[in-house]
């Protein structure tokens, strides 16, 4: 039995009410229609409508309206925005107030049929979208990694650019994965591509593919990762070592959904949704004008921040426990444990690496390790830390509260002295290195008297 679809098209003009319908019709949706906001109001309480498309301006209201009613009401409806062509501040509005996705006047009819297509799927994904719980892998239960699976359930719902930040070794990758496989393209390609692993005269050929003999070495046509992704998902990780040229490039790629190769004379379309990411604060580089601000409003309809691992409390011991486990099963060796005290120098210590340093921590301590219990030692930790653990003692620290304030201000004194060689007395990139805001380093130097 054929489970029976109905699109409610809201617009006030009867030619593209005909002409949504019609292409709707064609593959095998029924359709209703709206003049007006109050009319599509109606229609949502009365019937069963499994896609909104609805006009920007309506006689009673605006599409936006429309948006956050069937957010608050519907919210198991997608709604798509109908926008005039190329106001792309109206497209990103209706995208951060919950749209799926929009389409441009004049309506293209294959943008169209992509679009409803797409939307289409979120009926079969609605449970496990909105379950909060998208995947084992992203393990924790700290405050932050639990807000981070209900956005991951959210977003994955849109076709809304998304911007993932966070520190270096944070898991953005495996984010933008999550987001793309609880989302309708989830069968479909997910291609990530790190932009600052790519040579600057290599990536516009990289991202948009080229034609034979359109440059030295262009032996054959070449299609680009943007096709590669078609129908699907393409991540751009590090996207803010994108040069400046390339990011106009980008840019309109992203807004008209359309790429050339290098070396074509005519444009091709292309349907991925764009998820990016970088450890770099791109505001301050907007600020510096080394990256685009149309680009960054672009590819930051959404930001969805990943928590770094020293925020993430008791998260720590999960993983440990997670990575030893998947360490035994993949070396076929017997489950190594971490002694109290080995567990109790993970907790104080605060991963500048994140999760990609932990791993590589519990590796080594696995093939240095005699025994199955990892010791403090065997971690290999920075010093500071393994005195604190060792040579001091817990319960010496405790017996004297002023000799452990200085104990750690020396530990905090030559860190961040560390830190400020490395970066030549730079004191903003000395603030990255240690994982903390230009603010706190300032004040940690005044409390130090360093500065």
């Amino acid at each position: 039995m054929t489970v029976r679809q109905l699109a409610l098209i809201v617009d006030d003009e009867p030619a593209i009410r005909e002409l949504v319908t019609i292409t709707l019709g064609r593959m095998g949706i029924e359709c209703c229609s709206a003049a007006n906001l109050r009319e599509a109001k109606a229609a949502l309480e009365e019937q069963k409508i499994a896609i909104c498309l609805t006009d920007m301006r309506l006689p009673d209201g605006n599409g936006l309206e429309l948006v956050a009613h069937i957010q608050q009401r519907h919210s198991d409806v997608p709604v798509a925005m109908i926008t005039a062509h190329g106001n792309m501040e109206t497209a990103i509005q209706a995208l951060k107030a919950g749209a799926f996705d929009f389409v441009n006047k004049p309506v293209d009819i294959n943008d169209l049929r992509s679009l409803v297509a797409q939307a289409l799927k979120l009926g079969a994904l609605k449970g496990e979208a909105s379950s909060g719980a998208p995947s084992r892998e992203l393990i924790g239960r700290s405050h932050s990694i639990r807000q981070l699976h209900e956005t991951i359930a959210k977003v994955a719902r849109s076709q809304a650019p998304v911007y993932i930040s966070g520190e270096s070794g944070t898991g953005k990758e495996l984010v933008a994965r999550l987001i793309h496989l609880h989302g309708p393209r989830g069968t479909q390609a997910f291609v990530p591509v790190n932009c600052g692993a790519i040579p600057h005269d290599l990536i516009e050929s990289e991202l948009f593919g080229h034609l034979r003999g359109s440059f030295t070495g262009a032996v054959a046509d070449k299609a680009g990762l943007f096709q590669a992704a078609h129908n699907g998902t393409l991540f751009l990780d590090e996207v803010a070592d994108l040069p400046l040229q390339m990011q106009v490039k980008l840019l309109r790629a992203i807004q008209e959904k359309r790429i050339r190769r290098v070396g074509a004379a005519q444009e091709e379309a292309v349907d991925c949704r764009i998820l990016s990411a970088t450890h770099q604060d791109l505001s301050e580089l907007v600020d510096a004008g080394t990256f685009r601000q149309d680009l960054y409003y672009r590819i930051n309809v959404i930001e969805l921040k990943v928590p770094p691992l020293r925020a993430r409390g008791d998260d720590i011991l999960l993983l440990t426990e997670h990575i030893l486990a998947r360490l035994a099963e993949t070396n076929g060796a017997t489950r190594f444990e971490l002694t109290s005290a080995a567990r109790e120098a993970l907790l104080a210590y605060r991963f500048p690496g994140n999760v990609r340093e932990l791993e590589n921590i519990l590796e080594r301590a696995v093939t240095l390790c005699e025994g199955t219990a990892i010791q403090v030692a065997d971690l290999r930790l920075p010093e500071p830390v393994r005195s604190m653990e060792t040579n001091q003692g817990a319960s010496e620290l405790k017996q004297d509260a002023g000799e452990l304030q200085t104990f750690l201000d020396e530990v905090e004194r030559k860190r961040i002295l560390d830190a400020l060689e490395k970066t030549r007395w730079n004191k903003t990139q000395a603030a990255k290195l240690l994982g903390i805001s230009f603010r706190a380093l300032r004040y940690r130097l005044e409390k130090l008297g360093l500065d």
